[in-house]
C-alpha cells in the first residue's frame, strides 16, 4: 500500500515541556554574595526567569522548595514542599510565594529529588525537566546521584541541570554524577548560565548523521540507525538514514536534554558512544560504514530445498546472521566465516569488499540411497584426502532405507543391526557421490 505523501511526512506532535525550579531555601542562602543575599540574588533571578518563560507555549513551570520550613537546629531532611504546582503562565505565582519564602533549614536534595517525582503531572508526550539551584551540598545523609540516575531511569524527568552558587570544591564531584553541573561561582555568572539552562532546555537542537566509505566518502545510506539512551539503554529515535539527491544527509531534530549512543545497524552494527551534542545548534556526527554485499547464489532447486547459510565475524564463535540461498545481503566491509548447511557442512572464509558483491556458492548435491529395510544403529563419515573420517550424520535406528542428499566427495557408511550379537558383525562401507546422481548401496552385501 502506498502512503499518502501527508502521511509519509506527517509531523511529529509537539511534546510539552515541564519545567521545575527546585530551590535551595537552607539556611546558608542567607549569606552575602558581593554586595547582596544568595536567597535575594536567586530569588530576583528566578523571577525574571519565570517572567521570560510566560510567552512560551507548550510550556509549564513550577516550583519546589527545600529547608525553608524547619530551622537548622532541627534537622528536618523532609523540609521539602511543591511551593508552586504545574500551569501555564505560572511567573506571577512563582513570584508572590517566593516573597513569603525565608531560607532556615537543612539541605535535603535527595529527599527533594525523590518528592519531585510526584510534582509532574502522567503525560507521555512531555518532557519534565528540572533545574536545581543550590548553595550547598546533601545534609541528610542521601545520595543524590543515585536517586537522579534512578529517577531518569524510571523516565520521571530527563537529565537534571544543578547550579552551584559560590564556589565549593566539592559541587563538582558531587554534583557531576547527578546531571550536568554548572559552577556559578559569582552573580554576572549565575545570570548567565541560568539564561543558558534555560535556553538549553528550550531550544531546538539537530543532527545530521552522515554515512561515509573507508575513504570518508559520504556515500553510504538507506541504512535503520538509532540514538539509545545510555542512561536508560532504551532507544529514543529510530530513524532510516536518507540522503537528498544532492547527496546531503538530511537534518533531525532531537532532544539535547538526554545523553546518547549512536548505533549505526549495519552487519554488523557500528556504535558511536557518547555523543557530543551541542544543544540549541545543528550537530553532524560522521560514522565510517563501508558495506559490500554477500551474495549468495543458487543456480537451481537442490534436494536440500533452501538451504541456509551461517555468517560470523572471522573468528568469533557468535551467529551474526542467517542467510538463504539464493541472496544476496550487505555487510561492513571485512572477513567473514561463512557456514553452509549442507551435508556435510561447507565452511569458507571470504571478504566483503566495499561496493562489490562476494559470490558464495556449493556444488549440486548427488543423493545416497539404501534400499533395505534394516533396524540398528548407523552412522556416515566424510572421508577427507589425508584419509582422516569426520562423522556428519547419524542413520535412523528404525530403518536404514534413506535417501540422502549430500555434497559430491567420498564417504563411509558403519552400520550394525539391532539384532547382532557382537560388534564384529559391524558393516562398513565407502562409497562416492556425484553432483545429480544418485549413488545406491546395499548393507551386508
Amino acid at each position: 500500500m502506498v502512503l499518502p505523501a501527508a502521511a509519509q511526512n506527517k509531523a511529529p506532535v509537539p511534546k510539552k515541556t515541564r519545567l521545575l525550579f527546585l530551590l535551595d531555601a537552607s539556611g546558608s542562602m542567607m549569606a552575602k554574595w558581593e554586595n547582596s543575599q544568595r536567597w535575594a540574588v536567586a530569588k530576583t533571578m528566578l523571577v525574571r526567569m519565570a517572567d521570560s518563560l510566560d510567552t512560551y507555549a507548550n510550556l509549564e513551570i513550577a516550583l519546589r522548595v527545600y529547608g525553608h520550613q524547619s530551622p537548622v537546629t532541627q534537622k528536618n531532611c523532609k523540609d521539602s514542599k511543591l511551593e508552586v504546582p504545574f500551569a501555564a503562565h505560572n511567573a506571577g505565582n512563582i513570584k508572590k510565594r517566593l516573597q513569603q519564602i525565608t531560607p532556615k533549614g537543612n539541605t535535603p536534595i535527595t529527599y527533594s529529588l525523590q518528592q519531585s517525582a510526584n510534582d509532574f503531572p502522567v503525560d507521555p508526550n512531555a518532557r519534565n525537566v528540572i533545574i536545581i539551584i543550590t548553595d550547598g551540598l546533601e545534609s541528610c545523609g542521601g545520595d543524590p546521584c543515585a536517586t537522579s540516575l534512578a529517577l531518569q531511569k524510571k523516565r520521571v524527568f530527563l537529565k537534571p541541570f544543578i547550579i552551584g552558587l559560590g564556589d565549593d570544591p566539592g559541587y563538582a564531584q558531587q554534583f557531576g554524577c547527578m546531571g550536568q553541573y554548572y559552577n556559578a561561582s559569582d552573580i554576572k555568572t549565575f545570570q548567565q548560565v541560568l539564561d543558558n539552562v534555560v535556553s538549553i532546555a528550550l531550544k531546538k537542537t539537530t543532527v545530521s548523521v552522515d554515512l561515509t566509505d573507508d575513504a570518508g566518502r559520504s556515500v553510504e545510506s538507506n541504512v535503520n540507525m538509532t540514538f539509545l539512551n545510555n542512561v536508560t539503554g532504551q532507544p529514543e529515535y529510530n530513524f532510516v538514514h536518507y540522503r537528498d539527491l544532492a547527496g546531503k544527509p538530511d537534518v533531525l531534530e532531537i532532544d539535547a536534554l538526554l545523553s546518547y549512543d549512536l548505533e549505526v545497524n549495519t552487519i554488523p552494527a557500528v556504535t558511536l558512544p557518547n555523543l557530543n551534542i551541542v544543544p540549541g545548534k545543528h550537530n553532524v556526527f560522521k560514522v565510517k560504514v563501508p558495506q559490500g554485499y554477500l551474495y549468495l547464489r543458487q543456480d537451481a532447486p537442490t534436494s536440500y530445498g533452501s538451504v541456509t547459510a551461517l555468517v560470523r565475524e572471522k573468528g568469533s564463535p557468535y551467529i551474526l546472521q542467517t542467510q538463504r540461498f539464493p541472496s544476496q545481503q550487505k555487510y561492513l566491509a571485512g572477513t567473514y566465516d561463512v557456514e553452509l548447511l549442507t551435508l556435510p557442512r561447507i565452511r569458507q572464509t571470504v571478504t566483503v569488499k566495499q561496493g562489490q558483491a562476494t559470490q558464495v556458492t556449493f556444488a549440486p548435491p548427488g543423493s545416497l540411497s539404501i534400499t533395505q529395510d534394516l533396524q540398528g544403529y548407523g552412522s556416515l563419515y566424510v572421508l577427507r584426502p589425508d584419509g582422516t573420517q569426520e562423522w556428519i550424520w547419524n542413520l535412523p535406528e528404525g530403518s536404514s532405507k534413506i535417501s540422502l542428499p549430500l555434497q559430491p566427495g567420498r564417504y563411509r557408511v558403519v552400520f550394525r543391526m539391532r539384532t547382532a550379537k557382537g560388534s564384529q558383525f559391524t558393516d562398513v562401507k565407502d562409497f562416492t557421490i556425484r553432483s545429480n546422481l544418485t549413488t545406491t548401496i546395499k548393507l551386508f552385501n
